[in-house]
């Protein structure tokens, strides 16, 4: 009799210590499956949100250097006009059809989004910017800037292949002036120079905007055959004799 009330104390202390367990199991576990719905209920609202941002139709940005100005178009029609920040007169914004080929989020000096256009003469995009002020002018290195709440939403409209148009003014890549070119540079002008040598048969490379050895001996030899000191730079007679002038 004594050996079973022993185990039937040792049974009631163990269904006790089972029982304790389990409540502070569920006890615990409460406030982590909620926190982890919250966690997950959050993810859902702010994927809903992105997703509502995103607009029907086919999205294409216009930017307009001159007016430094930024135009999301659906399908051909503006939705959206931003002021942005675009080159100096000495670092000027390449002009062009590009397309986005990179999208992140940085921080430092680009903002808090960064999108990479494909321009192949180097490493230029939309992004934010840490200097607010300088959004309405002629201040970056070639980059478009926007206001860091702009810069943002533009992020959430776009997707990697998305069709920028960049445009000059009537002069195009020559709209702040005639750049002396020499091996070396780049940009939107040498672009055009390149064009203009293969249209007249002095060269068959890409047309990616930099002045390399083979732009510098198609130049060579369209100065030959055009009366014109072989220097391989392209100065203000070259620039002539390629038929590229400034309208007045």
């Amino acid at each position: 009799m004594y050996k079973n009330k022993h185990i039937q104390k040792g049974e009631g202390k163990f269904f006790a210590i089972i029982i304790i367990f389990f409540i502070v199991f569920y006890t615990l576990r409460i406030p982590f499956t909620y926190a982890k719905s919250f966690d997950l209920n959050k993810k859902n609202a702010e994927n809903f949100s992105a997703e509502k941002k995103q607009p029907k139709g086919e999205v294409s940005i216009v930017i307009y250097t001159l007016e430094r100005k930024l135009c999301v178009l659906i399908d051909g029609k503006v939705h959206k006009t931003y002021r942005v920040a675009v080159g100096t007169f000495e670092t000027p914004t390449p002009i062009g059809l590009f397309k986005i080929i990179e999208k992140a989020k940085w921080g430092e000096g680009f903002g808090s989004r960064w999108m990479r256009l494909s321009v192949p003469w180097g490493i230029y995009g939309i992004h934010g910017t840490n200097r607010p002020s300088s959004i309405g002018g002629f201040a970056s290195h070639g980059c478009i800037r926007m206001h860091n709440k702009n810069v943002e939403e533009l992020y959430s409209m776009v997707k990697v292949g998305t069709k920028v148009y960049i445009v000059g003014g009537i002069d195009g890549p020559f709209t702040f002036g005639f750049r002396t070119l020499v091996e070396g540079s780049r940009g939107s002008d040498v672009q055009e120079v390149q064009k203009r040598l293969h249209n007249y048969g002095y060269y068959s490379g890409n047309f990616d905007g930099i002045f390399g050895w083979g732009t510098k001996a198609s130049v060579i030899a369209f100065q030959i055959k055009n009366g014109l000191r072989p220097t391989g730079i392209v100065d203000t007679e070259t620039y002539e004799k390629l038929g590229i002038f400034r309208f007045e």
